[in-house]
Formats: C-alpha cells, structure tokens, sequence
C-alpha cells in the first residue's frame, strides 16, 4: 500500500481528493467499505486500494500498515472519525479529515493525550469551514493582542452533495451553541447580526449554527467569545428525501457557486476590525486543501506537531493561499 491512503474515496468529496492527488502525482491508495466502487474507481486512477469498514479493527490495522497519512472522507464523520483515529494512535498513522460537525472534534478533543502518547498528529478539518474560517480569523487577529469577540459567518452558495446534506441533517437538530468566556453555552437563534460579505449584494443577515469553528478558534485564535453563522444561497440546503439526491454539483455548478466568509473581531480597545474571504466553491476547496494538507505532512513540509491540530496551527494563515482563486480583504481598520 501506499504512504497515504484516502477512505471514503468513492464518496462525492473523496472522488474530488483522489482525482486531485493523482493530478499531482502523489502516492496513494484509496479505501472504503464497497469493494466493487472501489475497483472502478482505483482502476480509473491506476491505484491500489482496500476494503475495510470503520467497525472492523483488524482489517483496517493491516491496510494502515505500511502508510503515515491517513486522510479521511467519509461522513458522518460523528461515526466514521473516532474508530479511524482510534486505529491512526495504535499504527502510528497520521490522521487527517474534512468533517465540519462539532461532535467529531470533541472526539479529538477526547483523543489528543493518546495521539501525543504516540507522536501522532490529529488534523480534523483540513479542507472545508475550519481551514477557510480559521485563516480568515488569523488575518483579522494578527495585530490585535487580545482579541475578545469573534463573530464569522461563512457564505454557503450552490448545490450540497448528497453526503453533506445527510450529515448535516444528522447534526444541525442540536442546540444552537456559541462560546462565551471560553465555555460553550446555548445561542438564541433569533439573536442575529448583519455580515458584508464584499461581493455586492451589501450586508446580509446569516443565521446562527453551531460549527465546530467554534472550538478550533479558540484553539487558534486564543477568543474567549465566539459566534459562528451560515449565510446559504441557492439549494444549499436541500430537503426532502435526502438519499435520492444526486451524488453532488457539476464542476460547472461549483465552478458558478463561489464560497465567502466575513468576520468581524472586537478588541479591548473597543475597536471592531472585519476581513473577507473570496474563494472556490466549498467543495473545490475541500478536495484540493485536504490534499494540500496531506503533501505537506507527507513531504515533512512541515514541523510535525502532534495530538489535536488545526489547519492554521499547522500550516500557518497562508494555507488558505495553497487553494488558487483565495484571497483575503482586511483587516479594515488597518
């Protein structure tokens, strides 16, 4: 087998990250749980791959064997990530996802002195909200030594895929949560604010979610107060019979369906500093920062940090960069 293995690579957003990787020549293998998926697809790429469920320890130490990186696709990842960091600690694997759900980071959470017992690197989030959120946050703190609000809202545009719109269905029936003196506690859904997103349509009123932001910017960002919020357009949010779907948006309609977000920081000095990001559609973004992320700990790109990471901790603000088409505006007030 090869040094990284993608699981769930048969899924929509694993489809996207396997494509990728071989666009850059990596070594590689692919994995899941559907033997006959997973041939079509490894032999269309011209890669090894292996069969193994989440639930099944033994076959999956023995596909973990000979890799350092494992990079996890497949949702929900409340089910799938704790059993893959689980096997990540006991082979000395590196593990790496794309979840956006709040359960699975406190799995980490959970895991993170066994994963530094092991010299082993937790890095849930490498692709997706906490990647694109966490590096925004970073631009707008940087001159700011003790930010104590963080309000950000992430501007969801487009068609969600199938598997996205099933884990979110799973997970946006909790509590609306925000982060008050460094605690998580209940949010008032009504409670709103306006956000400017940059894009020309003027400030707009985001609903408040629960993101798992939440947590990694207080890692990152060191805010004792924060605010998470989604701003959809288009089906972003899909309903109904969520299986019959279709598996995700064409690369027409994610080329047409760009991602932004907006945050806004309040110093103690009173004083609220915004930035905004432009980028990729969300799902364009994930396959290529997962992948980025997985080269770089591959190659020893960067100093190995062990235990629960974030994308910014790891790779610094400037990952977001490592996606073409991602810019950064701010902070304003300079």
């Amino acid at each position: 087998m090869a040094p990284l293995i993608i699981y769930g690579a048969t899924g929509y957003t694993g489809r996207l990250a396997s494509e990728n990787a071989k666009g850059l020549n990596l070594d590689f293998s692919i994995a899941g749980r559907t033997n006959q998926k997973l041939r079509m697809l490894a032999s269309s790429l011209d890669v090894p791959y292996s069969v193994f469920d989440v639930n099944s320890p033994g076959p999956i130490d023995s596909a973990l064997r000979d890799a350092s990186v494992l990079l996890n696709c497949a949702g929900p990842f409340m089910r799938t990530a704790k059993p893959l960091m689980e096997a990540c600690i006991r082979n000395n694997v590196h593990y790496l996802d794309i979840s956006a759900e709040l359960e699975s980071y406190q799995q980490v959470y959970s895991l993170d002195e066994d994963a530094k017992n092991a010299q082993v690197m937790l890095l849930p989030g490498c692709g997706g909200s906490v990647a694109m959120l966490g590096c925004l946050a970073a631009h707008a703190v940087e001159a700011i030594q003790s930010p104590i609000t963080i309000d950000i809202a992430l501007h969801v545009a487009g068609t969600m895929s199938r598997g996205s719109a099933i884990s979110a269905a799973e997970n946006i029936t909790g509590e609306c949560l925000q982060v008050v003196n460094s605690t998580f506690a209940p949010k008032d859904a009504g409670e709103t604010r306006e956000f400017n997103f940059d894009d020309g349509t003027g400030y707009v009123t985001p609903f408040p979610v629960t993101l798992p932001d939440l947590l990694t910017l207080q890692l990152s960002a060191n805010a004792p107060n924060i605010r998470t919020y989604v701003h959809a357009s288009g089906a972003s949010f899909p309903t109904g019979d969520l299986q019959s779907l279709r598996l995700g948006p064409t690369e027409a309609e994610r080329e047409a369906s760009p991602y932004s977000a907006a945050v806004t920081v309040t110093s103690e000095d009173d004083i609220p500093r915004t930035a905004v990001l432009h980028t990729v559609n969300g799902y364009t973004f994930t396959a290529m920062a997962s992948v980025q992320a997985a080269r770089r700990v591959l190659d020893h790109q960067v100093m190995l940090k062990v235990g629960f990471q974030t994308p910014v901790q790891v790779f610094g603000k400037r990952f977001i960069h490592s996606v073409p088409g991602s810019e950064i505006r701010g902070p304003y007030p300079k």
